[in-house]
């Protein structure tokens, strides 16, 4: 998983340093929006709204903006955001997985459509290339984080392995844990009990296998991908492009 571990990397690193922050908090109150309108604004008996207020809080949006959204999405009148996915491939056999939450699928998946064929990508039907992928939960939690509750590294570990960790790696100064999608809930629950708050903790598409391209073919995959993720509509994008140390450098 190391290759999908160094793209979160990436992505953790982009968000911190560039102009993308308010496309972040988009993503992120979109995401209160379903939660409250789904389970109602109470964070404490609403576990996907905990989940966002707390992905809101790793990337340090202020409380004021969490509170607005929240009051916002259970008034009569917000709009209303429906979850949709779109399956296709990029140039060179690379398959995308993209995750949408609109008020408007038409726009969407048009859209969608363009940003794939005028970059050599082709758009497949529903459920062609999820067999590429496993559905996992992954957790990001800062080093520090863990040591402010005098955990060392092999106690967090034991802790995490019981609470189903299959994989935890530690880089750059964070932990990306791993779990089966049926122990996500299990995960958040032992890091609530211990008190280590998650920079960010999703349900994620793991490639199964990747596919290995030359520097400046995967500078074009890596182009659309971009693309597509500056899309208001489109919250997460998985694909499975080996992301090798020469293309990293590049970036």
């Amino acid at each position: 998983m190391s290759g999908h571990s160094k793209w979160s990397t990436i992505k953790r690193k982009k968000g911190a340093q560039d102009a993308r922050r308010s496309k972040i908090f988009s993503r992120i109150i979109k995401e209160i929006s379903v939660a409250v309108k789904e389970g109602g604004n109470d964070p404490d008996g609403n576990p996907r709204l905990r989940l966002a207020i707390a992905n809101a809080k790793g990337v340090n949006m202020p409380k004021d903006n969490i509170q607005r959204a929240i009051s916002k999405a259970g008034e009569k009148n917000s709009a209303s955001f429906q979850e949709v996915t779109y399956e296709g491939y990029a140039s060179y056999g690379v398959a995308l997985y993209i995750e949408c939450l609109t008020d408007n699928i038409q726009r969407t998946v048009a859209n969608i459509r363009s940003y794939l064929n005028k970059h050599d990508g082709k758009l497949e039907t529903m459920g062609a290339l999820s067999f590429l992928f496993d559905r996992k939960g992954v957790f990001t939690i800062p080093e520090n984080n863990v040591a402010e509750k005098g955990l060392d590294e092999d106690d967090f570990l034991m802790e995490i392995i019981d609470a189903g960790a299959e994989e935890a790696e530690n880089e750059d100064g964070f932990y990306n844990i791993y779990t089966a999608m049926e122990d996500f809930g299990n995960m958040m629950k032992k890091l609530e009990e211990t008190g280590v708050e998650a920079e960010n903790a999703e349900l994620q598409r793991i490639p199964r296998t990747t596919v290995k391209l030359e520097q400046e073919q995967a500078v074009k995959v890596l182009k659309l991908i971009d693309l597509l993720e500056e899309d208001e509509d489109v919250q997460n994008i998985f694909h499975n492009l080996e992301l090798t140390d020469e293309i990293m450098a590049g970036m």
